[in-house]
């Protein structure tokens, strides 16, 4: 005879009620590891023992689906004695001191700040609002560059564009976060506004050739399409292009480039806003070679490599759940030499400072490949 719907449910509570109690005196056992491992400077995370576990208890399973399914149900348990033993780490005091000293301010009244491009150029534009107009800055021809100046401690900060709202990410400086050792301090958000500029008493009907960074041609679509006789020319910065328009005294080229150009370089702006969508925006960050972040800053970003297995980023971003944190970026990158995988790049609300912080840092460190804190501002 067939059972009735709700003395079948009835019998699921029964055994779920069973489950939790077991579940929770599993956790209480678990508080006595992490008591012998806080007492003996053990690690938390021990994979070959956690992938013998989960052997023998797909292993008592009767069949193949409840085989995997014991198997997902034992990570997920593991998972969470893990995060209760960093937790318990934490209240003892045994998370460790992260490798980053808290200021009240950033030491900039007197800094040199290198960024990349030429004068006039939306990283020059976004030096002058961080900064201030007064501020002691230089150009060099790339990112790479930029970055080895701050190693190097030819200058104190490099203003880097990571990002773009309508492009997206800037890959190569996710790269060389990772290569370098610098850490971002600070972000800056610029408008981004392409401006058709001209020599002085130039007509849109002389014009024959636009120069610009090939993103930016891209992002004024729409606008050239109005203009099918003009030759586009890609060149690798707007203020170049500028500069070149400039230097060259052709009344038939013209630039795309930010307002500042023009004021930088003479040039005439012919027609203002020409780039596709009005919410255009560029984000720039701070980066200097020293481990420092200001005490009130609320972003975290790091950067991990995980094993190339089923499961794992899910298990790595347990830890923000878990300890209640927001992520609000996650990007991916190929990993040079190893095919098909790839490091993992992360933004997150919080300061390094919080125990909450810290103890998702400490099983994210415990846990990935490798982890790098890149900085919180």
């Amino acid at each position: 005879m067939q059972k009735d719907l709700v003395e079948l449910r009835n019998r699921i509570d029964e055994i779920d009620e069973q489950i939790v109690a077991l579940y929770e005196e599993r956790m209480e056992v678990c508080k006595g590891v992490a008591e012998y491992k806080i007492a003996n400077g053990k690690k938390v995370f021990d994979r070959a023992r956690e992938d013998e576990k989960l052997q023998k208890v797909s292993a008592l399973a009767h069949n193949e689906f409840t085989s995997h399914g014991v198997q997902e149900l034992f990570e997920q348990i593991m998972s969470m004695s893990r995060k209760l033993q960093y937790q318990m780490l934490a209240d003892a005091g045994s998370t460790g001191r992260l490798p980053f000293i808290g200021v009240q301010e950033l030491d900039t009244a007197h800094a040199r700040v290198v960024f990349q491009g030429a004068e006039g150029s939306y990283s020059q534009a976004a030096t002058k609002r961080f900064f201030g107009e007064g501020v002691n800055s230089y150009s060099v021809e790339t990112f790479r560059d930029a970055m080895a100046a701050i190693e190097e401690g030819s200058a104190d900060y490099a203003v880097l564009p990571i990002e773009n709202s309508t492009a997206g990410i800037v890959s190569e400086i996710y790269d060389l976060l990772v290569e370098f050792e610098n850490y971002i301090v600070g972000e800056q958000i610029i408008p981004i506004e392409h401006c058709l500029m001209a020599l002085p008493g130039t007509k849109l009907s002389d014009i024959r050739t636009v120069y610009s960074h090939p993103q930016s041609l891209m992002q004024s679509a729409r606008y050239l399409q109005e203009h099918p006789n003009w030759r586009q020319i890609s060149l690798k910065n707007n203020a170049f292009a500028a500069r070149k328009v400039a230097d060259e005294g052709d009344v038939s080229q013209a630039a795309l480039a930010g307002a500042y150009a023009a004021e930088v370089y003479g040039l005439n702006i012919l027609e203002q806003g020409v780039n596709d969508s009005k919410n255009n925006s560029t984000r720039f960050i701070i980066v200097t070679n020293q481990k420092i972040f200001r005490t009130d800053a609320d972003k975290i970003s790091i950067c991990l490599e995980i094993p190339h297995k089923s499961g794992s980023l899910y298990h790595i971003l347990s830890h923000f759940i878990y300890n209640n944190l927001n992520m609000t970026k996650i990007e991916s990158r190929p990993i040079e030499e190893r095919s098909w995988e790839y490091r993992f790049f992360i933004d997150f609300d919080g300061n390094l400072s919080q125990s909450a912080v810290k103890n998702a840092l400490r099983g994210l460190r415990e846990e990935a490949r490798s982890m790098k804190i890149l900085g919180n501002y």
